[in-house]
């Protein structure tokens, strides 16, 4: 999926020119002179179609042909289908694999978008799991629907995606009256859709926001170096010839303000660490050593936030059993693991949330620390770091969330346990929750041992419990102090 980001779009650095396509003679498609296409997309003379599919060349079109497109009233079906054939040629030229089949490409307005994105259904015990979760995350409150918080994000940041259950594509764009084409957003879907062709996206177990950014580390980390490598031979080898957004805007992506920038965080984490994950694979084996990391993909955003982890640091798998009392029952949303995991990237979008929250008044973890510059620029390759002492150490985390409909308000309340590689990780990680709790306005309650106390007045009015026990950090929360123990036995003893 193509993201825009209000920080910094993940890149991808160049690599070195390609060499000529096999089989073609100096009259071929390398040796043919570039017409530029600008807006109105004059057309440069096409050379002779190979006798066999090949590398470069889909459809009828070589990789490095230009098209005759008019993007003042968008793209007409032949325009669009040109286009489309000319960017699955460049991606195979980028990426050396081959198409399968070709895959319908559609372009939508922005507003059509986010009106198809508000239409979508959660099941309601799915939907009440996702708001506890990133309640136990302190990013989105009670009062807030975390399913319409994320949707209203997509709203303003998806480009495009590719859908594996579909196997079509739709480019987003802001331009309402004749939508119009980006074909670097284009040639990100394209990838994905080779992907699957080559890989099948849809076997990947991504069943939680762990997983999911775990194996999206590869799937988002190759597309992003695509992305950015084609980007690059639109400014040079391709110059002129591609459709790149115009100085309005139309054709780019995003629309408009995120509605909250914590999920936002955790879900960017494999956009940035996953291009330079992939890459430095390449580097070491070429692109057959990238194709092999779909036989075997990282097990944890750890192992593409540290890549010397990668195959060497597997996360810890681990329970958490139910020890409630008084009605209270663990929640199972359907077709879903019954708990959430959110991985070394959740702890450090967690502790840097309030450093925007706050308009950085507030920092758990210094935001000068998150962006990766160089000469005062934001590195394109790597833009943001996902690196803190209280998040590094990660080994695993699980979040368990727990109903009582006999509550004045159905209320919620959960168990989020980490486990860390050592005692000194797990120490560094409970002191920033306890600052966390702090700066929501937490204060400790007399009488019970590392209990505290959210008041009323705030959006995560609740009772905490957090205790440190070796490698392990136990996080309890009720809406009461009384109930914490019937949460977790044991939680808010008396002193």
């Amino acid at each position: 999926m193509r993201t825009v980001t209000a920080i910094a779009v993940a890149a991808m650095l160049v690599l070195a020119g390609c060499s000529q396509a096999p089989g073609t003679s100096p009259t071929g498609p390398d040796a043919l002179e570039q017409s530029p296409a600008g807006q109105d997309g004059s057309a440069a003379t096409t050379p002779s179609d190979p006798t066999s599919d090949r590398l470069g060349w889909e459809n009828g079109v070589w990789y490095n042909e230009t098209v005759s497109v008019t993007r003042a009233d968008g793209l007409n079906e032949t325009e669009l289908d040109a286009v489309v054939n000319r960017s699955m040629a460049r991606v195979e030229r980028i990426r050396k694999l081959e198409f399968e089949e070709t895959v319908p490409v559609k372009v939508i307005s922005r507003s059509e978008f986010k009106e198809q994105q508000q239409n979508r259904t959660t099941p309601a015990k799915r939907r009440l799991f996702d708001n506890v979760k990133y309640e136990a995350l302190m990013m989105i409150g009670e009062p807030d629907d975390s399913i319409d918080v994320q949707t209203q994000n997509a709203g303003a940041s998806v480009g495009g995606y590719y859908s594996p259950k579909k196997e079509a594509i739709v480019i987003v764009s802001n331009n309402e009256t004749a939508p119009k084409m980006n074909e670097v957003t284009l040639a990100q879907e394209l990838f994905h859709a080779l992907q699957d062709q080559k890989f099948n996206l849809s076997s990947f177990d991504q069943s939680t926001r762990e997983k999911h950014n775990a194996v999206d580390g590869l799937i988002e980390g190759d597309g992003n170096y695509v992305d950015y490598l084609y980007e690059q031979r639109c400014k040079d080898e391709w110059e002129g010839t591609c459709l790149m957004p115009n100085a309005d805007g139309a054709g780019s992506g995003g629309g408009g303000g995120l509605a909250n920038m914590g999920p936002y965080l955790l879900k960017f984490q494999p956009y940035s660490d996953g291009p330079p994950f992939v890459k430095g694979i390449r580097e070491q084996g070429g692109w057959e050593a990238v194709n092999d990391l779909y036989e075997n993909p990282p097990a944890s955003t750890e192992q593409v936030i540290h890549p010397e982890k990668f195959r060497k640091d597997e996360p810890t798998s681990f329970t958490i059993d139910d020890n409630t009392s008084d009605g209270w029952t663990r929640l199972k949303p359907p077709g879903r693991p019954n708990y959430g995991e959110v991985g070394e990237a959740g702890m450090l979008s967690m502790f840097m949330f309030p450093g925007y929250e706050s308009s950085r008044e507030v920092q758990i973890v210094p935001l000068d620390r998150f962006l990766n510059t160089k000469d005062g620029n934001i590195q394109t390759l790597d833009p943001l770091n996902y690196v803190s002492e209280p998040s590094a150490g990660w080994d695993g985390d699980r979040i368990a969330v727990y109903t009582n409909p006999g509550t004045p308000r159905g209320e919620t309340g959960y168990v989020f346990e980490t486990r860390w590689d050592s005692p000194q990780d797990a120490t560094e990680f409970a002191d920033a929750y306890r600052r966390l709790l702090q700066y929501r306005n937490a204060e400790q309650v007399d009488g019970r041992a590392n209990t505290w106390r959210i008041p009323e007045s705030s959006d995560f009015d609740d009772a905490f419990h957090v205790e440190r026990r070796g490698d392990t950090v136990v996080v309890v929360n009720a809406p009461t102090v009384e109930d914490l123990s019937d949460v977790h036995a044991g939680a808010a003893p008396k002193q």
